[in-house]
């Protein structure tokens, strides 16, 4: 779905008037009109307002043109498991499970790994099998090659 959709379903799920919802984030009525023609897309600043006061992230209001994944355990990310910030805003980096108020849940790649294996692994996905892949894919997220953390060290 293209943003000037997006923006017109979600402001109109809200019962917002193009008027109400310009005063709300601070622009005038015209810009929510040529956003929701597709003549213009809002500003960064103005995407992050949007986000916070519909409650979904950039990448859906953009319309979800980048497939996001916690850069933290490699789950597929989408609106209702991305983490948020302590101001209500999402971080589209990481998964709620990694990243909650304010602070990584994992600090250790080795005690993620073992809560991986714990709850990922079944009959198709034996615990050998989950242990080898996640620890050939965990250290080429970003969480783990910005932090250089390494399980055990």
């Amino acid at each position: 779905m293209e943003t000037k959709n997006i923006l017109l379903e979600l402001r109109t799920q809200k019962g917002l008037s193009q008027g109400e919802l310009a005063e709300k984030i601070y622009v005038t009525r015209q810009a929510v009109s040529r956003w929701e023609t597709g003549e213009t897309v809002p500003n960064t600043e103005t995407l992050k307002l949007l986000s916070k006061l519909f409650d979904v992230s950039i990448n859906t209001l953009l319309g979800s043109p980048r497939k996001l994944i916690c850069q933290c355990c490699g789950m597929p990310l989408d609106d209702s498991s991305i983490s948020k910030e302590n101001d209500g805003t999402f971080n589209e980096e990481y998964c709620k499970w990694c990243y909650a108020d304010g602070k990584f849940v994992y600090t250790n790649l080795e005690q993620l790994t073992d809560f991986l294996v714990e709850h990922m692994s079944n009959e198709n996905f034996p615990p050998e099998q989950a242990r080898i892949y996640f620890e050939a894919q965990l250290p080429k997220l970003n969480y783990w090659k910005q932090n250089s953390i390494k399980g055990g060290e």
